[in-house]
């Protein structure tokens, strides 16, 4: 099953992208239109799932949008690479907490092509790591919605963003720990970088949802 790519160039605006992938989940599975991986970038802006607490919006400085997806309030703007990942688990592994584990392992893999030892938190959603005075801080964010099996939305990594702005929410309702970023860390990698770790690291992550249809083995939360 062959899985398109598109990086799309500038700033692509929330409700644009949001009725894209709309359209294209249901393509997907009502005409087999083909899965995508879809790279971009927002302007800066918070968005709320499923689970997002108002009192958790801190500021209005940004445009806020309600989503579809799972979690709570959660920040994207330039400097971000966000992920919207739209593949048929019918066809793939009809299991969520499979289909989100081999997502947030996709995102540690690609990562650690920068050295950088990323992992997930029991109890916590997202992808964390150390910073370089050794606190523990969140670099990546995971929210997915699946409708008849067909997935949208996907992770969203700071690359080099202005930190500044998830001051406006607490993000994904975890308070007690920061945020980083790769340029936070101390190292220099663009978007394209991060593009080229993703794309050498995705068949691993189809790897790993193969492996898993049937026989998901992901312990609960």
């Amino acid at each position: 099953m062959k899985v398109s790519w598109e990086v799309s160039e500038g700033l692509t605006s929330y409700p644009d992208a949001l009725a894209r992938m709309e359209r294209l989940q249901s393509a997907i599975r009502e005409e087999d239109a083909s899965e995508l991986i879809w790279l971009l970038e927002h302007p800066p802006l918070y968005t709320g799932g499923t689970s997002a607490d108002p009192a958790e919006l801190l500021s209005r400085q940004f445009p806020v949008y309600d989503t579809g997806r799972g979690g709570r309030y959660t920040y994207h703007g330039p400097g971000q690479r966000v992920g919207y990942v739209m593949l048929d688990l019918a066809k793939r592994c009809k299991d969520v907490r499979c289909f989100v584990h081999a997502l947030e392992g996709w995102v540690i893999d690609a990562l650690a092509e920068f050295n950088v030892e990323a992992r997930r938190a029991d109890g916590r959603i997202g992808i964390w790591c150390d910073t370089r005075d050794g606190r523990e801080a969140k670099i990546g964010a995971i929210g997915v919605r699946i409708r008849r099996w067909v997935t949208m939305h996907g992770f969203a990594v700071n690359i080099q963003p202005d930190l500044s702005h998830f001051g406006g929410i607490v993000p994904c309702g975890i308070a007690e720990y920061p945020v980083t970023s790769l340029a936070d860390l101390g190292i220099s990698a663009s978007l394209a970088d991060f593009d080229a770790a993703l794309f050498s690291t995705f068949p691993q992550f189809l790897n790993n949802l193969a492996k898993a249809n049937g026989d998901c083995r992901v312990p609960m939360p």
